[in-house]
């Protein structure tokens, strides 16, 4: 999520749906549009080696017999419409129902929601995204900060509810509930070094 526009205008999904493809990406946040920076080189990194590490486990799956029907692994940009007002587009996602994906669109929650932090999206992906896809019901949300080597992951509970995050850091290994089996180590998955203690300089980004 880049900076909003006009904060005093409130437009809705349909109204955006017609906006001209000038090459300018945004996101529509309960009415507001937000212009989207492009993203850095380290972001894309750990979104192309989590795509792939996913990607080949899935595929390991199949091949052994083991898989449901394949889920389909994306990243930015897609829309993802959460309501009327709302339309973002998460830097990856995993769908695992064909139904919700109508006109190239997905309308509804996926399976999985991933957010690469930066500076200018930190603080509105942990909390303001973080309550847009509690609402929505996305089982899990995972936020992963490259510059400070670390990641939170929201599991939905049975109430609704996102508990507190859990936090893994890079000798930590990651499990994901739309992917059984998988199990990596941050270390392994993007090369980050090894810090056997936690961090204390985890920033809390407002």
């Amino acid at each position: 999520m880049g900076f909003a526009l006009h904060k005093d205008e409130r437009y809705t999904v349909e109204e955006y749906l017609t906006w001209p493809e000038d090459g300018t990406r945004y996101e529509l946040i309960d009415g507001i549009p937000y212009e989207m920076n492009a993203p850095g080189y380290d972001h894309q990194k750990v979104v192309a080696a989590l795509h792939v590490e996913l990607a080949l486990h899935q595929r390991e799956r199949l091949k052994s017999g083991g898989g449901e029907p394949p889920c389909d692994i994306l990243e930015s940009p897609i829309d993802v419409i959460l309501s009327d007002l709302t339309v973002v587009q998460p830097d990856l996602i995993v769908v695992c129902d064909p139904t919700i994906v109508v006109n190239g669109r997905v309308r509804g929650a996926p399976d999985l929601v991933v957010e690469v932090l930066s500076p200018s999206t930190a603080a509105k992906d942990r909390k303001h995204k973080r309550r847009l896809y509690e609402a929505a019901g996305v089982p899990q949300y995972l936020l992963i900060d490259p510059a400070y080597r670390f990641a939170e992951l929201y599991s939905l509970g049975a109430d609704g509810r996102y508990p507190e995050s859990e936090v893994l850091l890079a000798e930590n290994t990651l499990t994901l509930r739309v992917a059984p089996g998988f199990s990596l180590a941050f270390h392994d998955l993007f090369g980050w070094p090894l810090q056997i203690e936690a961090r204390q300089d985890i920033p809390s980004y407002g």
